[in-house]
């Protein structure tokens, strides 16, 4: 129990705990639609694209939150505009357009006068330094997030699961297509500080793809996502503090540990199902 106890003893570990399940909330209500329309490459290009907006602010010293938010909308809107104006597929825009932007972030931090503390902070994140300002306006984003979930539940489902019904029902694909977009480019924001935009993807895809293992309801991922996400933040802060271990990268790496896990628990249930069928099948031949 004192492992538990000691290790969140100290107020920074407890404003690092907040921050993450807070950050956990936020990925895990927009991942889950990155998962279910297969956009993963989408929502890790524009955790890289926020890199800009946030160098921007580090050397002009204004908001990084703003800047982030600001950077990922803009990329959001060039991937728009160059699938739409150009034969260029999605996939290839998205991806010169995370290349630019990555190199783009990297070269402004450059010119700052700590160029590897900053990389380090703004690619990793910095979990055990959140304060409590920073937590408060997580708070902001992530409630935000949730409210808009709940409000764009359907037109998210319909585009989701069944575009032309959406169109039937008065929907509008591209309309919802950009608020998905922007929720996502806000929940990268509420969680960049935690475990940075490099490391954001890996809460933003993993614990949704693990729960589309265990159930199938989009209410019912979400939740089930939270509560994987939960399980790795708090292992992965233990484990930083304990054994010393960068905090963001532990808590990623769990939450993707965690899909492996459940997906080789599953093989290894359903192979031991088949083989005990197979041999009531053959008992029930016998007599």
């Amino acid at each position: 129990m004192s492992f538990l106890i000691d290790a969140f003893e100290p107020a920074f570990m407890q404003r690092a705990l907040i921050g993450g399940l807070i950050a956990v909330i936020a990925t895990s209500l927009v991942g889950t639609w990155i998962v279910l329309r297969g956009l993963a490459f989408l929502g890790d290009a524009l955790a890289h694209g926020v890199i800009p907006g946030v160098a921007l602010a580090v050397l002009w010293g204004f908001n990084p939150a703003l800047g982030a938010f600001l950077s990922a909308l803009v990329m959001s809107g060039l991937v728009t505009m160059v699938s739409n104006r150009t034969a260029v597929r999605d996939d290839t825009a998205i991806g010169l357009l995370f290349v630019g932007m990555l190199a783009l972030g990297v070269t402004i931090i450059s010119k700052t006068g700590s160029f590897k503390t900053d990389v380090t902070v703004v690619l990793f994140g910095d979990s055990l330094g959140i304060t409590s300002a920073d937590i408060r306006n997580q708070i902001i984003y992530t409630s935000i997030v949730v409210l808009c979930t709940v409000l764009l539940y359907r037109p998210f489902l319909a585009l989701t699961f069944n575009q032309m019904k959406a169109q039937t029902l008065g929907m509008s694909p591209k309309l919802s297509q950009a608020a998905l977009l922007a929720l996502l480019s806000l929940a990268i924001v509420a969680s960049f500080q935690a475990i940075g935009t490099l490391l954001v993807f890996g809460l933003l895809v993993a614990p949704p793809a693990t729960a589309t293992l265990l159930v199938r309801k989009v209410p019912l991922i979400m939740i089930v996502s939270i509560l994987v996400g939960f399980i790795a933040v708090i292992s992965g802060l233990l484990i930083s503090f304990h054994y010393g271990t960068a905090g963001g990268a532990t808590m990623a790496g769990i939450s993707v540990l965690e899909f492996f896990v459940v997906m080789i628990a599953q093989s290894i249930y359903r192979a031991f199902q088949k083989n005990k069928d197979k041999s009531q099948t053959e008992l029930i031949q016998a007599t």
